[in-house]
This record gives C-alpha cells, structure tokens and sequence, in this order.
C-alpha cells in the first residue's frame, strides 16, 4: 500500500493550481458578487486538458479517471474557484457517457465536454420526489422513432450553461410500484421546454431552475442505454457527483484554513501572533484534521469508481466527511478574522453559501446516514 501521489497526478494538481491562480479568488468573488459567469476559467481549463480529463483520450480528453477529475474539483476550489459544474458536466454526464453511451453518442458530444467548448447538465430532482428516485413523476412515451418527454424537474444547475440536459424519465412502473427510469439527452432549446429561474441566496455563478417538458419531442437515438435500464446507468454518474462534490469541499477547507494560518500569524494582539493562542489555532487545527481524513475518504472512492469496484458507500461517505470539514474549516476561518471574517476584503464569508449547498446537494447528510445505517451496519431501513 502505497499513499505518495503519483507524479502524473501531483503534476495535474499543481498545473490546475497554476492555471486557477492565475485567475485568483478575486476573480471568482468578482463573478459571484456581479451575478456573472465563470466562463473565462472554465475554457482556461478545458483548453489545458482539464475540464475532461477523465474522458477518453480518443475523444479529446485526458484519459484519465474520477481521481483525477477530484484533484481538478479541489485544486480550483482550493484557489478560491469552486466550479459546481464539473460535477455535472464533467463527472455526471461525462462518466455516464463515457460509460453507456453508444459510438455514435460519443463522438456527437464528448469531445465538445471534453475542451470545455460547451456543457452538459443533468436534470432528475423533482419537487414532489425528494430523494426517492423510485417515484419520479417526468414520463417518457414512445411514439415511433421518438419519445414524448412531460413532467417537472426542480433545482436543475446551470441549464442557462449548457446546450443539452441528461433527464432522468420514468417510461414503466414495475410490479412493486417503482418507477423504471430511462436516460434521455435533450436540447436544452428544445420546443416544449422551459425553464424558471429559482432565486436563493447561496452566491455562486451557476444558477437554479426548474424546468417544464410539455411534450417534448426526443429522438429514439437521444435515450442513454435501454428502456428501463436507468436506475443502474444513473449510479454510474451519481457516486462521481458525491465525490466531485466532497472534492471541491475539500479544496474550499483548504482554502480557509490556508486565509486564516496566514491571518493568524500576521495579525497581533498584545504583542504576539494571534495564532499564538490555542483558543484560535485548536479549531483550525482541528478542522485541519478533519479535512485530512474526508481527502483520504474522496481518494479511496475515486479509486473505487475508477476500478469499477462498488463505490456507493466510500462515496457517500467521502461527501458526507467533506461537507462537515468543509464548513467547519470555513466557520473556523471566519472566527479567526473576528469582523473581518464577513468584511468582503477577506475572501472568506462568500464562501459559506456554496460549501452550505454541498452539504445538502447532491445527497443531504441525512441521506447519507441512511444509506451507511443500512448498508453499512445492516440496520432496518424506516422507510
């Protein structure tokens, strides 16, 4: 057993790093604070190679796996710029692509994810579902060589991003009531579809909506996989989102923890570093702990994925020990600034909003318990 990073894998950290730096936190903030669009970033990083390194190089990505895709989420989010869509476009749409979409689909597609030229996003939350993916209520129907598309999805990231959406469609139920999901891409300018802004208050550049299918017309060549065979397929690309997601936490602890040791060795009070002081350096030093161990848990389910071995439960696991970490880490730094933890100047309180949304997104921590009560410890389900 061996923990040193690969060289390949050091080098990717620290060329996204580099490649994120050169943009700075600033440049997020500014974005967040001016409602505006991290697009600059993102093409900076698809035109290196970063944006779809962990699709196949035959299609114009790196090659690689979810782990590097990880060190790609936490690098930028340790340089201040979390980007919430590589765990959509990239992690989600791009594994299940890569995984079970045919030939032809590939190539249509993946080589634009692949430079950062254009986006996919992934719609299967609806406001009547919640997390019971079973009861999903958007239908799918044959008719002919199409499929008709209706129903509700809710909290859809970044649908003003991307020129296709991933929806997840019930087109049977079975005999225990549950629903069978299928996998469609559809044009995100497709007749039939539309799309409402969801104000909230996490500030971040890539938006929320809920969309509308009024009979949308699909393509038969647009559905991923087979009739029925969506449940399976869509695990392919959501323990890639758990762990994407426990990345970019775990680079935005990075981050704080990294503002506040320097805060706390430069500013002094009674003539000595605050940092000096065990009542500010215990909790960043405890939050530091903390974020070591969710890295360790992020590393073994990428690994996991990537060796197709089941992941589900390190993934969960890794999201869930991140999320904590994550807004431990940024409470802590901003307890450390005192005032000036919330004074925009700082670069920190900015933050809270987004490491607050990966704590309930993609799978809320209570979720999480559920599934490490009953699979993990075999405890009797409540539900």
């Amino acid at each position: 057993m061996n923990f040193q990073e690969p060289a390949e894998l050091a080098m990717v950290r620290k060329s996204v790093a580099s490649v994120t730096e050169s943009f700075g936190s600033a440049y997020y903030q500014d974005k967040v604070a001016s409602d505006g669009k991290t697009t600059e970033l993102w093409e900076a990083l698809g035109e290196a190679g970063f944006v779809g390194v962990n699709l196949p190089e035959r299609w114009g990505g790196g090659g690689g796996g979810i782990t590097e895709l990880a060190v790609v989420c936490e690098e930028t989010a340790a340089q201040g710029c979390p980007l919430l869509l590589l765990l959509v476009s990239s992690a989600i749409c791009g594994e299940v692509l890569k995984r079970h979409g045919t030939e032809e689909q590939q190539e249509a597609w993946i080589p634009s994810l692949a430079s950062g030229r254009e986006k996919m996003v992934f719609a299967i939350t609806e406001p009547d579902a919640g997390s019971n993916t079973h009861r999903l209520s958007t239908t799918a129907v044959q008719d002919g060589d199409h499929w008709i598309l209706s129903g509700t999805k809710t909290y859809i990231s970044g649908m003003d991003e991307a020129p296709r959406v991933l929806v997840v469609t019930r087109t049977a139920i079975d005999e225990s009531g549950k629903g069978q999901l299928t996998l469609f891409v559809v044009d995100t300018d497709a007749e039939g579809l539309q799309r409402t802004l969801i104000p909230v208050e996490v500030g971040a550049p890539e938006k929320q909506f809920q969309l509308f299918f009024d009979e949308v017309r699909v393509p038969a060549d647009r559905m991923i996989g087979a009739p029925g065979d969506g449940l399976r397929i869509v695990f392919e690309g959501l323990n890639p989102e758990r762990i994407t997601g426990a990345a970019i936490e775990n680079g935005i602890a990075r981050y704080a923890l990294g503002k506040a040791s320097a805060y706390a060795r430069e500013r002094q009070v009674w003539g000595q570093p605050i940092g000096a002081h065990q009542g500010i350096s215990h909790p960043l030093a405890a939050a530091a702990v903390d974020v070591e161990l969710a890295r360790l848990m992020t590393t073994k389910a990428a690994w996991l994925h990537d060796e197709h071995k089941p992941a589900g439960e390190a993934s969960n696991m890794a999201k869930y020990a991140a999320a904590e970490a994550a807004l431990k880490a940024l409470d802590a730094a901003i307890q450390t600034h005192g005032g000036n933890g919330m004074a925009s100047e700082y670069g920190l309180a900015h933050l809270w909003g987004m490491a607050r949304l990966l704590r309930i997104a993609p799978v809320s921590r209570e979720m999480v318990l559920n599934f490490v009560s009953t699979h993990t410890l075999n405890l009797p389900r409540s539900y």
